[in-house]
C-alpha cells in the first residue's frame, strides 16, 4: 500500500494547482516572488500615467460612451479588450521632430491617440489593423536627440510610422505584444461579427458609403501594388458593380471606388472579411460609353487605350448616373484618344474561383 502510494506522488509530481518550483528555492520563495510580481502588476495599473490618472482610467475614457475627438468607424468597444498601452513619440522623419501620443493595443488593431493637453483629452489620428503591419526596431540619426528605443510599423497600404519608446523594457514590451497580436491576427479566423465590413456591405445607404470610404483608406488589401492608397486621394464615390469582359464574357463582382485621378477595384471574399486588389484605371486614358439605362439593365461599357472593353453592370440607378457623370467629364475626355501615358494596370479578370478564395497575405 505505501509502495503505490509512493508511485502514485511520483508520477503526478507537482499537486495541482501549484506551480512547479524550480530546483533550489523552496516553495514559500516561490509564492513570496509571484505574489511580489502580482502586487508589481497591480501598482503598475494604477500607477499615475497622464492628466492625474491611471492606466485604467484612461482606458475607461477610450471605451466610454463619448468616444476621442475626431473618431470614425465602429465604437472603440467594438475592438475588444485592451492588451497594452503607453506613452510614446511619434517621430517625423522630414522635420525630425516627434510629438507625444497614446498608443494603444487592441486584440487585433493598433490606435493611435493624439493629446489635447489643455482640455486633457485625446485626439484620434487612427487605427490600423494588425494583420497588415510588421514591426522592428530602428536605429535613428545620432545627430538627433531622442530616446534609442525605436520601433518601425510599416505596410505596403501605408507610409512607415516611427514610435520612441521611453525605455528599453517598454520598447521589448511593444514588440512582443505586437508580435504576438500579430501572429494571432493571422492564425485565428476572424468572424464576421468582428469586422466592420460585413456592416458596410452593401453599401446601399449614403452613411455606409462614407463609413466605407474612411474604412478603404486603412484596412489592409491583399496583393496590393503600387503607392500607398493615401497617396491616391480622396475616394469621391464607390459602388458595387458586375464588370464583364467582353472578349471572355467573365462576369466578376467589384468594389468600384473613384479617385482623383483613379479608378481603383477591389474584390471581396465570399466570408466579407477580406479585400483584395484587382488592378487601377488612370481616368485620363479611360471613358464610359453609356449602354443602356433601363431597369434591370444599367450597364455603360469602359473604353480607353491598350484597355480591353469592360462592360460595368450596376444595380442601382444611383451608382449607374453618378459613374457616367464623373467618368464622362470633357477635360478628361479630350485625353482619351491621344494620351500616351504608361498603359494602365488592367484588372485581373482571368483569375479562376478557386484561386480567388485563397487569401495570400501580404
Amino acid at each position: 500500500m505505501l509502495l503505490l502510494i509512493t508511485v502514485i506522488i511520483f508520477i503526478q509530481g507537482v499537486e495541482p494547482g501549484r506551480n512547479q518550483v524550480s530546483p533550489g528555492v523552496s516553495e514559500e520563495e516561490a509564492e513570496r516572488s509571484s505574489a511580489h510580481h502580482c502586487h508589481l502588476h497591480h501598482l503598475h495599473r494604477h500607477t499615475v500615467v497622464l492628466w492625474g490618472r491611471s492606466k485604467d482610467e484612461l482606458h475607461q475614457r477610450i471605451y466610454s460612451q463619448t468616444p476621442p475627438r475626431n473618431w470614425e468607424g465602429q465604437a472603440p468597444h467594438m475592438y475588444g479588450e485592451i492588451i497594452h498601452s503607453s506613452l510614446v513619440l511619434l517621430y517625423n522623419s522630414h522635420t525630425q521632430g516627434s510629438h507625444e501620443h497614446f498608443l494603444v493595443l487592441f486584440s487585433f488593431h493598433l490606435l493611435i491617440l493624439s493629446l489635447d493637453h489643455s482640455k486633457q483629452d485625446f485626439i484620434y489620428e487612427g487605427i490600423l489593423p494588425l494583420s497588415g503591419l510588421s514591426f522592428q526596431p530602428v536605429s535613428l540619426d545620432h545627430n538627433v536627440s531622442h530616446s534609442p528605443h525605436v520601433f518601425e510599423t510599416s505596410s505596403p497600404m501605408m507610409e512607415s510610422k516611427v514610435f520612441i519608446c521611453p525605455s528599453a523594457a517598454e520598447l521589448q514590451q511593444w514588440l512582443q505584444h505586437l508580435k504576438d497580436r500579430r501572429y494571432k491576427s493571422m492564425t485565428r479566423p476572424m468572424s464576421p461579427s468582428q469586422c466592420a465590413l460585413s456592416y458596410l456591405l452593401p453599401c446601399d445607404e449614403h452613411w455606409k458609403r462614407e463609413e466605407l470610404k474612411t474604412y478603404l483608406m486603412h484596412a489592409p488589401i491583399w496583393q496590393w501594388e503600387g503607392s500607398p492608397i493615401q497617396h491616391m486621394g480622396q475616394p469621391g464615390y464607390l459602388s458595387m458593380v458586375h464588370i464583364i469582359n467582353t472578349q471572355n464574357q467573365g462576369l466578376q463582382e467589384r468594389l468600384m471606388v473613384l479617385f482623383p485621378h483613379d479608378v481603383l477595384l477591389l474584390s471581396i471574399d465570399s466570408k466579407v472579411l477580406n479585400i483584395r486588389y484587382e488592378g487601377r484605371l488612370p481616368r485620363h486614358s479611360i471613358k464610359a460609353v453609356e449602354r443602356s439605362a433601363l431597369p434591370g439593365q444599367m450597364e455603360f461599357e469602359l473604353i480607353g487605350e491598350l484597355l480591353e472593353p469592360l462592360l460595368i453592370s450596376c444595380a442601382h440607378q444611383e451608382d449607374y448616373w453618378s459613374w457616367i457623370f464623373q467618368l464622362q467629364q470633357p477635360d478628361r475626355n479630350s485625353h482619351v484618344t491621344v494620351s500616351h501615358a504608361a498603359p494602365p494596370l488592367v484588372p485581373k479578370l482571368q483569375r479562376s474561383k478557386k484561386e480567388s478564395q485563397e487569401p495570400i497575405i501580404l
